[in-house]
């Protein structure tokens, strides 16, 4: 069966990852919301389904536990498909779901009503659904009221993404204002240094070193005036304004903890053994969040959709750290299917087509692009190798 994809998918997927959110956080932000759908409507379920490359991420929900499922299972992935409400009347008679888990197996769900969240740029990132055993018939005024709940969700969403960009921007002018700090630090003190060595050396001074002295004081103070008209001028101020971005501090433990939480359901459900692991000691050494999540998660379920059964999948992470720069270095690593020289050539070009995984997982194609998109965003690197019906290994190597 085919399973609809929008035509700008692609753009989608990389908006969605602009918000650089954890799935696994949200759960407090939309908990009420989701209570009061299922009041409005009369259903036993409510849903804030998010859907990205590979998968729909229930961030909060009511009646059910969270969960997580392959999009291609879920009836979201066809509400984002349009701007209006999608509605299915008999789950079980609908030979898209009569044979998906929720409607064969407890809680045996037959009746869907779900609306797209769509954002201020018109990009759909999920659904606030409803779900009940019994089928509904929905009065216009409910459907009305479902909607302002999702227009609220929107709304949080673009608040959580303010005060991400909020943070980030007070961290970046803390930044700012060492880095000034230092650069004033340097001239100012050569020209304190040398106006100490002309009163040290007082009548001795020679004319032609106390001109020297002078040029060089005169260079320095130079230094000092090209750093602050930089700091004036309209480009530094466009620069800081450049720099902010959405992010929140991580250290290599906490990123293992979130990865394990939040794909080792996966992993389980597929029977693949997945291994997070950390080497070397700066294992509580702090970088900024800035989208790792979404890279590394998409690598990890694309790893677990082309392994099969009883594989594994292994992540290594260590992070290099000198007085310039840190340098996360992430590698994940596969027992599956293997890429040939071509397909290696296309993920690298961003130009990855789409294939079914090993259990027969609906390949949409945008998980391994979107991945290249977002290491080149970075200034990161990816290398792949692999060997057919052996492993697959992305190696990902990112300032942070």
């Amino acid at each position: 069966m085919n399973f609809p994809i929008l035509p700008n998918e692609f753009e989608r997927v990389i908006r969605l990852s602009e918000y650089d959110l954890d799935y696994t956080e949200l759960e407090s932000q939309f908990k009420d919301l989701t209570k009061l759908a299922a009041k409005v409507t009369g259903t036993e379920i409510s849903l804030v389904n998010l859907i990205d490359s590979f998968t729909q991420w229930s961030v909060a929900t009511h009646g059910i536990d969270p969960l997580q499922m392959p999009r291609e299972d879920s009836v979201c992935t066809y509400t984002i498909m349009g701007d209006e409400a999608f509605e299915v009347k008999g789950l079980a008679m609908d030979e898209r779901f009569k044979d998906k888990f929720y409607v064969v197996d407890d809680p045996k769900l037959n009746y869907y009503f779900g609306i797209p969240l769509k954002d201020d740029k018109g990009f759909n990132l999920g659904a606030l659904c409803v779900m009940d055993k019994e089928v509904k018939d929905l009065s216009a005024e409910k459907i009305e009221l479902l909607k302002i709940i999702a227009d609220e969700i929107v709304n949080r969403l673009r608040i959580i993404l303010t005060v991400q960009q909020l943070k980030s921007s007070m961290k970046e002018m803390k930044h700012t204002n060492k880095k000034i700090a230092h650069d004033i630090r340097g001239p100012l003190g050569g020209i304190i240094g040398l106006a100490q060595i002309i009163k040290e050396q007082g009548d001795d001074n020679k004319l032609e070193e106390v001109l020297q002295f002078i040029q060089l004081i005169q260079k320095s103070g130079k230094s000092l005036l090209e750093l602050a008209d930089e700091i004036l001028s309209d480009n530094f101020q466009e620069a800081k304004k450049q720099s902010i971005n959405h992010q929140t501090d991580l250290n290599l433990t906490l990123l293992k903890e979130k990865i394990s939480d939040m794909y080792q359901v996966q992993a389980k459900q597929k029977d693949v053994n997945l291994i997070v692991e950390i080497k070397g000691n700066n294992v509580e050494v702090p970088f900024h969040k800035n989208k790792l999540i979404q890279i590394f998660g998409n690598l990890i379920s694309n790893a677990i959709k082309f392994t099969p059964s009883n594989g594994m999948v292994s992540v290594m992470m260590s992070l290099n750290e000198d007085a310039e720069r840190k340098e996360l270095l992430v590698n994940v690593k596969d027992t599956g299917k293997g890429l040939t020289k071509t397909q290696i050539s296309e993920i690298l070009e961003g130009k990855a087509k789409s294939q079914n995984g090993t259990g027969g997982e609906t390949g949409y194609g945008f998980g391994l692009p979107l991945v290249k998109h977002l290491v080149d965003s970075m200034n990161g690197n990816l290398q792949i190798e692999s060997e057919l019906n052996e492993y697959s290994s992305f190696s990902v190597t990112l300032p942070v």
